[in-house]
């Protein structure tokens, strides 16, 4: 296998509790999710990434849905990954996150396309932020993922997988990582088409209404910048609300 996608899913969301079990329109947010990610044309293989802990549920569904599930552990998520990723040893790893049931099959072939085209240990489109919030994906080379696993001590680069590539790569001046940012003109940072938050779900449920769920994510992008009455649903929330809690934590120590 040279492409697997590994996407984490849990239930145990503070904010919004079995969030990616959520439906609309009778399909549960996951299912979206992983629908929309099979239609990518390189990748080879997706796996849900689970706990052991209370999310028997997701694997469930993971199995209906013909994905392999892999149960790691709840809170070191790196290790989840990488041991989920080891079952396969692919070339590079695809990560991404199940609260995105909008996410671009297309934006994951162009990104991987980039990767490889340049031979990066890591090249995602988060380093620099202007994609919508929901079209975060990054691709990062087996071999980095090992070498995180190894070396990574902070709990926050263990809770959220990447930082410790993301902070010791080419791109913002590190040596371990060869890396870049998949960038774009425009900003589009501010628009959300995650689930975090009540508020998400709803915005979520109002694109698909009016648009589908097979659409790209400039069509979902324009069609949230054009309609106030949706954007008001859920504007002002901060961006990877989960990762700056884990940095406050340690800095606080």
């Amino acid at each position: 296998m040279r492409f697997l996608v590994i996407t984490q899913a849990r239930s145990g969301s503070t904010r919004l509790p079995n969030k990616v079990l959520k439906e609309i329109n009778g399909k549960s947010l996951l299912q979206i999710h992983l629908d929309r990610i099979a239609q990518s044309t390189l990748v080879d293989g997706i796996y849900v990434a689970t706990s052991k802990e209370e999310d028997k549920k997701i694997e469930e569904l993971a199995q209906k849905l013909g994905i392999p599930c892999y149960r790691g552990s709840e809170n070191d998520v790196l290790d989840r990954f990488y041991q989920c990723a080891k079952i396969e040893k692919p070339e590079y790893v695809v990560r991404v996150t199940s609260d995105c049931p909008l996410l671009d099959p297309k934006l994951i072939d162009e990104i991987l396309q980039g990767a490889i085209a340049r031979e990066l240990d890591y090249y995602a489109n988060i380093i620099e932020e202007r994609y919508p919030d929901g079209q975060d994906i990054e691709v990062v080379k087996f071999s980095a993922l090992e070498k995180a696993w190894n070396e990574a001590e902070l709990k926050s680069d263990r809770e959220h997988v990447t930082p410790y590539i993301r902070n010791n790569s080419s791109y913002k001046g590190g040596s371990l990582f060869l890396s870049d940012n998949h960038g774009i003109k425009d900003n589009f940072s501010n628009v959300r088409l995650t689930v975090d938050e009540p508020s998400d779900l709803k915005v979520i449920e109002k694109l698909i209404m009016h648009l589908g769920d097979d659409k790209d994510w400039r069509t979902y992008t324009d069609f949230y910048i054009k309609n106030q009455e949706i954007r008001k649903i859920n504007e002002g929330i901060q961006r990877n609300e989960g990762y700056q809690k884990s940095i406050d934590k340690e800095n606080n120590k």
